[in-house]
């Protein structure tokens, strides 16, 4: 298979599905003339005209509104915020009406638009630009929340998004653009709601997701060349529909559970993870569900204060083998 970047999967994913549906377009800040932000839309204004590749003004409730009332007359768009930090002055418009139109109008509307952009504290953006939203979105019912970690799972899981009739929310994380891995050259997509085991082991289970599951793989990784350890990491890959079957299999295999997040762990998708296995695996557990996350502070802007606040390889190495009670 070749290799990709992340971005160029994106990119993909979105020429494809506008070359197979001429109901698909994007719109946001930059993501025509600049061929955007992050350059995920380079080369679709060339490929697809103005009328299907829209700039917009510095007006996230504004164009998160327009993307909403296209679709439900009938359009798929897909709406780029440059960050989801910006998305949260559209709030009344994405979190209020997007999900909730469908259940009130008796089904007589569908929304089926896809939100993707940045979430996450980024390359030293402060505490502003650095949310974490999965926390936040996922709270919400009828919406979808998607956050892929590989080239891979990035393309299949767009594709699926852009088709899907309800709103999906589709976070990456910008230090994840120029990763590189395997997608396939022909046509895939990726069923929602179903995590991918990235790892097998059989000591620890780690579930993480985007960016934090990165991070995961590289301290399982460590712990298995210095210790021995067969940790396996579960990579959710959507939060919301959440794969509960497959974190709770993984647990009663291993034993033990720790939760990865770049959010804030206070309310965060973690705690939920951890209550869930909690009720689920008690009997099976032979310690507490442990949650990594970033602390509870604003997100500084300083390098060496950034990555004291959110996981590391080594925060989280620690957390495993606090889990599974290691003794070297």
């Amino acid at each position: 298979m070749p290799m990709m970047q992340f971005r160029e999967a994106l990119n993909q994913a979105m020429c494809e599905e506008m070359q197979r549906d001429a109901d698909v377009f994007l719109i946001g800040e930059e993501v025509a003339e600049y061929d955007g932000a992050y350059k995920v839309s380079q080369g679709m204004l060339a490929k697809f005209g103005p009328m299907r590749v829209v700039d917009t003004p510095i007006s996230e409730c504004g164009f998160a509104g327009l993307g909403i009332g296209a679709a439900m007359a009938g359009l798929r768009p897909i709406v780029e915020f440059m960050t989801f930090s910006f998305s949260l002055v559209g709030f009344d418009q994405i979190v209020n009406n997007a999900p909730k139109i469908r259940h009130m109008s008796g089904g007589q509307f569908k929304v089926p638009i896809v939100f993707r952009g940045i979430s996450g504290p980024g390359q030293q953006l402060a505490a502003t630009h650095s949310w974490t939203i999965d926390a936040l979105l996922t709270h919400v019912p009828g919406l979808k929340v998607v956050v892929p970690s590989t080239p891979h799972d990035a393309k299949g899981l767009l594709k699926t998004a852009i088709r899907d009739d309800d709103p999906v929310f589709f976070l990456e994380n910008e230090a994840m653009y120029g990763n590189r891995g395997e997608v396939p050259e022909q046509e895939y997509v990726l069923p929602l709601g179903r995590a991918d085991i990235k790892r097998s082991g059989t000591d620890c289970t780690v579930v993480a997701w985007g960016h934090g599951c990165l991070t995961a793989l590289a301290a399982a990784e460590r712990l298995n060349q210095l210790h021995g350890l067969a940790v396996e990491v579960v990579d959710l890959r959507s939060l919301r529909p959440l794969d509960e079957e497959s974190i709770i299999q993984s647990v009663r295999k291993t034993g033990y559970c720790v939760t990865v997040e770049e959010g804030y762990p206070t309310c965060g998708v973690g705690a939920e993870i951890a209550a869930r296995v909690q009720e689920k695996c008690l009997d099976d557990l032979d310690n507490a569900v442990l949650r990594v996350a970033s602390l509870d502070v604003p997100m500084p802007y300083s390098k060496p204060l950034l990555n004291h606040v959110v996981p590391g390889v080594e925060r989280v190495a620690e957390a495993i083998k606090q889990a599974v009670y290691f003794q070297p």
